[in-house]
């Protein structure tokens, strides 16, 4: 990485699905730092936007400025609605993504990344990274190109091992044609998805290569991704089990509790001094969002720190003004449970849930809902016993998902993230009875800096004033 890149010392972080909303990554990019935007099922966020009617007009004017309106008038033409549906309405979904590929999958995923991202940038010169699911690998390709084309300047990946990104970032980058290895179970036959950004239709249109961080969890994959430049990113957030979302599993066999939580131990804490001896930089993540945490990061001679729970509590935050409130609400009483739940999430690894029961924590409410797979983005792709490839989700129904050889047993406590995560910003989807998706929220483990934002702001906070609080000790100390 050149020596004259001016790195945040604070990356806010990449949450949920519109968590890390647009406006909330352009308040810490205009306030000096690194502002992200969740992409992850970017596509349907905008689509189910449009269909809103994009009350305030910002979807569109960031439409404007697509370099190829003819896909943008055919996105309008399939979802926009004057005025916004009707409340009784059900949203259209937008295609599920497939191996095959699909032209207006692939322009839908492009445009809307690229419209998060330019409303991120627009009027200011502060720095926006877009967060990415490495698990979600169908939407990478597509998803990196429309954020390049919106001149995001960092891209930001965990949940996977993200070996294949730096080589994408660079074929994309100049326009080439990429094939990306993804998984698939119950072979051992390699499978690609395979992109071409021409076939957007946009020429002559200079994009440049973000920078890549990989979010992940030990020295070992720090020293795995950086023993070869095709794999090797421009540097890392190193990702404590404490982290709100997705986990890496423990390392130790079987660490679950008799509660279905995942059980870490001194295995799962990343060795610090072999990450600095990689000569990488890196960010600190999971418990760090405090002053004092803020320090200490530094001394271990990482960059700053990367932190969600504060700016997810923030007024500009993608949550709802009830899920908001909700979780204001609970770090009030010291009894708040933030649970590692080992089978929550269809992806498999483990998913920090806060104990709530109006959400789908709530085992009453879980039970009632109908299973269902619709968003499809944590579905895994596996060979068919007669050839071809299929989706399974252990979301889905139980008796699907056992005739496509899944491993029900293991599907049981298995929520759909999806449809929950849609609801926690809300654009939950109303089903032909009548009721409205419920959300699930995640949270890191570690309150001690929310709590102490509350203590401050009873009445909420903004994204400045949470920078301003991190950064507290540090500004004294410059002092």
């Amino acid at each position: 990485m050149q020596s004259d890149i001016r790195y945040p010392t604070i990356i806010q972080g990449g949450m949920g699905i519109a968590v890390s909303s647009w406006q909330l990554a352009k308040q810490v990019a205009m306030a000096g730092e690194l502002g992200v935007i969740s992409g992850t099922a970017i596509d349907s966020v905008i689509a189910r936007r449009l269909q809103d009617g994009d009350p305030s007009g910002d979807i569109r004017r960031a439409m404007s400025h697509f370099p190829n309106q003819k896909t943008i008038a055919e996105i309008m033409d399939r979802f926009f609605i004057e005025g916004g549906r009707a409340a009784d309405k059900a949203y259209l979904d937008v295609p599920k993504l497939s191996i095959k590929g699909n032209l207006f999958s692939n322009n839908l995923l492009a445009v809307s990344s690229f419209v998060e991202v330019w409303l991120a940038k627009e009027g200011h010169n502060g720095l926006i990274g877009m967060n990415i699911l490495e698990k979600i690998q169908l939407a990478i390709p597509a998803q990196l190109y429309g954020a390049m084309l919106a001149d995001v300047d960092y891209i930001l990946i965990g949940a996977g091992i993200p070996a294949q990104i730096p080589h994408l970032l660079n074929e994309i980058s100049v326009g080439n044609k990429v094939a990306m290895k993804v998984e698939v179970a119950d072979t051992k036959d390699k499978h690609y998805l395979h992109f071409d950004p021409t076939t957007l239709g946009i020429e002559n249109f200079p994009v440049k290569r973000p920078l890549f961080l990989a979010i992940v969890s030990s020295h070992a994959l720090v020293a795995y991704l950086n023993k070869d430049e095709e794999t090797k990113p421009d540097g890392f957030v190193i990702e404590y089990h404490v982290a709100g979302g997705h986990n890496a599993p423990p390392r130790a066999k079987n660490a679950i509790d008799e509660n279905g939580e995942a059980i870490y131990n001194d295995q799962d804490i990343p060795n610090l001094e072999k990450i600095l001896a990689s000569g990488s930089p890196f960010w600190l993540a999971g418990g760090f969002a405090t002053p004092a945490k803020v320090v200490e990061a530094l001394a271990h001679g990482a960059k700053g720190v990367q932190v969600g729970s504060v700016f997810a509590l923030s007024n500009e935050s993608g949550f709802t003004e009830e899920n908001r409130s909700s979780v204001l609400n609970s770090l009030a009483d010291p009894h708040m449970r933030v649970l590692t739940d080992a089978s929550a999430s269809p992806t498999g690894f483990p998913f920090k849930v806060i104990q709530n029961n109006e959400t789908l924590s709530n085992d009453s409410l879980y039970s009632k809902r109908m299973r269902i797979c619709d968003l499809g983005y944590l579905r895994t792709m596996y060979q068919r016993e007669k050839g071809g490839i299929g989706y399974r989700c252990p979301a889905e129904p139980l008796d699907n998902y056992e005739f496509k050889n899944g491993q029900v047993d293991q599907a049981q406590g298995s929520k759909c993230l999806c449809n929950a995560l849609m609801a926690d910003i809300g654009l939950g989807q109303r089903r032909p009875d009548g009721r409205v998706e419920i959300s699930l929220l995640t949270f890191g483990s570690d309150l001690e800096g929310p709590r102490a934002m509350r203590e401050k702001y009873p009445n909420g906070w903004n994204a400045v004033q949470a920078i301003n609080f991190l950064k507290e000790q540090i500004s004294h100390q410059a002092h």
